[in-house]
């Protein structure tokens, strides 16, 4: 599986175009704007969309989402239904961030923990990690060694957990419990800043690092 990262929005959100080399198909990871760009930088690769994913329903994650899998006429899969009471305030936090408007929408798969998701001929493994949002996944590419983890962690801190519903030690356990099984050599994709590796993480964050959870 191959990937290209495009920040979109004043939040600078890693939104991604990911694709099947042997196919072309790809999805779009967490598309909260600028679809025009998205749109341009997977017809550049090649790439023909198939779906849209989400890793949970922020704003600056999904403002885009219902208005992308229209205008491709394909589906929106994730996050996990847990999420729902965040996507159903899109318009007021739209409104409240100045955001373009958009309106709620019911994804056409919820996913669950275990589940998998299909890009072409690649499988993603689905992870439920909540703490950030009560719905987050992460999606997680166990051929290609990559994931994306949208804010449930970053090169060098953790996902706020001071939103409604946010649970902080959940998160901390999510991180532990979930992505440090995946193998120190994972590479992740955070949603937002630059990408690290799990075992980077384990040993240098501040937050999750092995010696400050006495792991």
């Amino acid at each position: 599986m191959k990937a290209v990262i495009v920040p979109v929005t004043p939040f600078q959100q890693n939104c991604s175009v990911i694709w099947c080399e042997k196919t072309m198909k790809g999805a779009v990871v967490d598309p909260g704007g600028e679809v025009d760009r998205i749109l341009a930088t997977a017809q550049s690769q090649g790439v023909e969309i198939e779906k849209i994913l989400l890793t949970h329903g922020h704003l600056d994650h999904c403002c885009a989402a219902r208005i992308l899998a229209d205008r491709l006429g394909v589906p929106l899969e994730g996050p996990h239904k847990e999420d729902a009471f965040w996507i159903n305030r899109l318009a007021e936090d739209c409104a409240k961030y100045n955001f373009p408007p958009t309106t709620p929408f019911v994804p056409d798969r919820w996913l669950e923990e275990g589940e998998t998701v299909t890009v072409g001929d690649c499988v993603l493994d689905v992870y439920h990690c909540p703490g950030h949002t009560p719905g987050h996944i992460v999606f997680h590419d166990k051929e290609g060694g990559i994931a994306w983890v949208g804010d449930v962690l970053f090169n060098g801190s953790v996902g706020r957990s001071d939103f409604p519903r946010g649970d902080g030690p959940q998160l901390i356990q999510s991180i532990v419990d979930k992505l440090w099984p995946l193998g120190n050599d994972t590479v992740f994709v955070p949603g937002h800043g630059p990408y690290s590796t799990f075992g980077e993480e384990r040993q240098s964050n501040p937050y999750v690092a092995d010696r400050v959870l006495g792991s």
